[in-house]
């Protein structure tokens, strides 16, 4: 089950002895430093690594491979080659056949090794003359340059050369995650977000190994999503939002873009439609949709429950019919969110009603749904997913019910509370989350729920107070970061001290993204472009 991993070898020692004889008389004189192959750089953190205290030149000799005819990893070789380029300005080229003077490979192989069976699992091996990059699957692939990226130093190193080198520390890291669902999600109903603001937010999730982004694309604020046989929805529910701007929405060709740049990055869109409750866009857009007796008008705040749609009239399914049907034909991911929650002016009976016939609808579509904690008092089928956010008690609803259940407990994962009571943006009703708290908890053993029945993590991104991507960003990072480590490592590897260090030296990265996180007082920011005492003063 080797083989493929010893033909890697073997190809790889070809390419740098065929290099290396080729260009002996131009031969490389490296004074490289020691490096070590620390974990101070790395989140989240592998699950094991070894370091060899050696380094391998990244540098304008260097070049890379990848297996060519398998799906995805000549487009990660570019990827990586990309990233590299904005990062150091050197231009690595990819999978080109006779290229004098290179002597550094770093090779992307696709794997059949019984070692690397686990979904999105890698190894890297770093030598002073390569680079390989080991994985089953494209999205492990992925997975591996994204910590190969973290380990390229932030500047080039004083060596014996001419020119410019940025040595890679050697060693053998071995990874694999502990969720297969990594997810974070953007209110965009509240406040709109451009197809822009959520690329940039894709790049950063992608960066520390989050799978999946759930997008809310309506609520009572909002209609964010075009339905062709809909119309009014846009032209009416996405004509404003919080406060009174003139909100907006993404064209389906703009939503199919999101959904394949997600894609390219291998993380996977789940669209929500919150109902019946959270409805109120929709029923200004059509009034015979709306179930709380009231005349629905276009609605500016933030408060919650008090809309509905009329859960006994076959024509609101017909309509739901149309809306899912629409959507599920342009999100190739196998999720749909049906909403679910805070359905006060709802009756039970007729809740329970509307979200068994809605979950048929997605069924129809062939997608698996999802709900909020509400949902389990349905007789919901045990391939739908529970997304836990406030009920215990829901929850066990659930794992009686053989359904499995998304983590999003608002008292530690809601990046929309505050961090404290200085905090520019964000609520507290849930609690003050400070980005310790936001890291130190375990979602192995949360609340007696068991691991077996949890399907991942996912961090919530409500934008009733947060309008542009600068104001999301604070809010998002850095507890975004902390629960990729969460949702990404294995418990024992897991440590706030020495998280603390890894936290801060993601700063240079952060700012050449020019991401406005906030800086924690927790963190030694010290190679930050920002400093609490600024914040503080704005």
């Amino acid at each position: 089950m080797k083989s493929n991993f010893i033909r890697s070898l073997v190809l790889c020692s070809l390419i740098i002895l065929f290099f290396s004889c080729e260009t002996e008389k131009k031969k490389r004189q490296l004074n490289l430093p020691k490096t070590d192959l620390a974990m101070e750089n790395m989140i989240p953190i592998p699950v094991k690594v070894i370091p060899t205290d050696s380094g391998f030149a990244l540098d304008q000799f260097t070049a890379i491979y990848t297996s060519q005819n398998v799906t995805g990893f000549p487009e990660i070789g570019q990827f990586l080659a990309d990233k590299i380029k904005e990062k150091t300005n050197i231009d690595v080229p990819v999978n080109v056949d006779e290229i004098p003077e290179r002597e550094g490979v770093i090779y992307i192989n696709q794997s059949d090794s019984l070692e690397l069976d686990a979904p999105e699992a890698y190894q890297l091996y770093i030598t002073k003359d390569s680079v390989i990059l080991n994985s089953n699957t494209a999205a492990g692939a992925f997975r591996g340059i994204q910590t190969l990226r973290q380990i390229i130093p932030n500047s080039a190193n004083d060596t014996l050369a001419s020119y410019e080198v940025w040595p890679i520390p050697t060693g053998k890291i071995i990874d694999s995650p502990t969720f297969g669902f990594r997810s974070s999600m953007l209110d965009v109903a509240r406040h709109f977000f451009s197809v822009e603001d959520v690329k940039k937010y894709i790049d950063l999730l992608a960066y520390y190994k989050f799978n999946t982004l759930h997008l809310h694309l309506s609520d009572d604020q909002g209609w964010r999503i075009e339905i062709k046989s809909w119309p009014k929805l846009t032209e009416i529910g996405g004509s404003t939002e919080v406060g009174g701007e003139s909100g907006g929405f993404y064209t389906q060709e703009e939503y199919k873009e999101i959904v394949a740049y997600a894609a390219e990055r291998y993380i996977v869109i789940i669209p929500e439609i919150d109902m019946p409750g959270h409805s109120n866009a929709a029923s200004v857009s059509y009034p015979f949709l709306n179930g709380n007796g009231k005349t629905p008008e276009l609605y500016e705040g933030i408060e919650v429950g008090f809309s509905t749609f009329d859960t006994r009239k076959d024509t609101v399914y017909a309509f739901l019919d149309d809306v899912i049907r629409e959507i599920t034909e342009i999100t190739p991911g196998p999720y749909f969110h049906m909403g679910g929650d805070e359905t006060h002016v709802t009756k039970m009976k007729d809740y329970i009603y509307f979200m068994e016939r809605v979950e048929k609808i997605v069924h129809k579509y062939g997608k698996k749904a999802i709900g909020w904690d509400e949902m389990v008092h349905g007789d919901m089928d045990s391939t739908t997913i529970a997304q836990f956010w406030a009920s215990k008690e829901n929850a066990d609803i659930a794992i009686k019910k053989g359904m499995k259940i998304i983590l999003s407990p608002a008292k530690k994962m809601y990046l929309d509370m505050q961090y404290d009571s200085l905090s520019k943006y964000g609520l507290h009703w849930a609690a003050y989350i400070p980005t310790d708290s936001a890291y130190t908890w375990s979602p192995q053993n949360y609340e007696g729920i068991p691991v077996e029945s949890i399907l991942g993590i996912e961090a919530p991104l409500w934008s009733e107070t947060v309008g542009e991507i600068g104001e999301l960003e604070y809010l998002a990072f850095p507890r975004a970061i902390g629960h990729a480590e969460l949702a990404w490592s294995i418990p024992e590897n897991r440590d706030w001290e020495r998280y603390k260090v890894r936290l801060a030296n993601q700063a240079p990265f952060l700012d050449r993204m020019d991401v406005k996180y906030y800086p924690s007082p927790l963190i030694d920011w010290e190679k930050s472009k920002y400093s609490y005492k600024e914040i503080d003063k704005d």
